[in-house]
């Protein structure tokens, strides 16, 4: 064990050389020479002090599900926020406080119990709190930012509460994408009071419609095209004749067109091509350039 290594394992949970298979809802990836799970805000930032002294790169993860890794391995470090931050209060009032690697599907059906709607939409999101304020996450005509009073950040080793009128949160977009040195480690939410009976009701009504329609059985990153204004993504893809076409262990599924299945131990690359012929297609036959959601991690930049 070297002498980062020994610095780094003192503040939190560390993995040496963790394959991100294992870290994305892909199942896809290249190692990461060092992943580590920060126990402490305190310990946070002295581990971005002696990344900062080793010249690490540094990335932010939470549950890897919005995340295309590459196939290359990442001789940086990668803090996993989701195994200690993950804190969460909710007061009479319909205010949540929560940290940012709660998950936000627990705190959807936590909510619930309290009577308390607003997360609804959220409740089949399989990521963290900080990963939807990131993407300004949304379902069924709601986003984060509908909720969102204030987050709390750590940016230049200080940390602040900034409004949600601050964050230039616009659809699947926020200032968090462009300032990726800034650090989402909790936020404010505000919810209000409703039927109890209903809020479980509409819940449940739409997991089944995502069993219905979602291929949840498969690794994915969800949604992997934003919706263009003109058609939704899925609807681009199915109508150029792509729903089920397989490249290498990468799928469009059959099930739901704007979702890439890994069907049979796909590469990152397998992936890639698929994107790019889906992109190529769709603006071949409607002029429409499709823009990935899906982040892409440890590539060249992309759309």
């Amino acid at each position: 064990m070297n002498d980062v290594e020994i610095k780094l394992q003192m503040y939190g949970d560390l993995l040496v050389d963790a394959p991100l298979s294992a870290h994305t809802t892909f199942k896809i990836g290249g190692k990461a020479k060092y992943f580590l799970y920060p126990k402490s805000t305190l310990g946070l930032m002295r581990v971005l002090d002696i990344a900062k002294e080793n010249g690490l790169e540094v990335r932010i993860f939470g549950k890897g599900s919005n995340i295309l890794a590459s196939d290359e391995d990442y001789a940086g470090l990668i803090l996993c926020l989701d195994r200690y931050f993950s804190d969460f209060y909710f007061e009479e009032d319909g205010t949540c406080i929560t940290q940012s690697g709660t998950s936000i599907i627990l705190l959807a059906h936590e909510a619930m119990k309290r009577e308390l709607s607003g997360l609804e939409f959220a409740s089949g999101i399989p990521g963290t709190l900080g990963g939807a304020v990131f993407m300004n996450a949304g379902a069924y005509k709601s986003e984060i930012r509908d909720i969102l009073d204030k987050v709390f950040v750590l940016q230049d080793n200080n940390c602040c509460w900034l409004s949600v009128d601050e964050l230039a949160m616009s659809y699947r977009s926020s200032i968090f994408q462009k300032q990726r040195d800034w650090i989402i480690l909790a936020a404010k939410l505000k919810l209000s009071k409703g039927n109890g009976a209903e809020i479980r009701d509409l819940m449940d009504s739409r997991r089944q419609r995502r069993l219905a329609s979602q291929p949840l059985n498969m690794p994915s990153a969800g949604s992997i095209f934003r919706n263009p204004e003109q058609l939704p993504a899925w609807q681009c893809i199915e109508e150029v004749g792509l729903r089920g076409y397989q490249i290498g262990g990468a799928m469009v599924s059959d099930k739901h067109a704007n979702f890439i299945v890994n069907a049979d131990h796909a590469s990152a690359n397998d992936v890639i091509e698929l994107i790019t012929l889906i992109q190529q297609k769709v603006k071949d036959k409607y002029q429409i350039e499709l823009k990935t959601e899906v982040e892409h991690f440890n590539w060249p930049k992309r759309k």
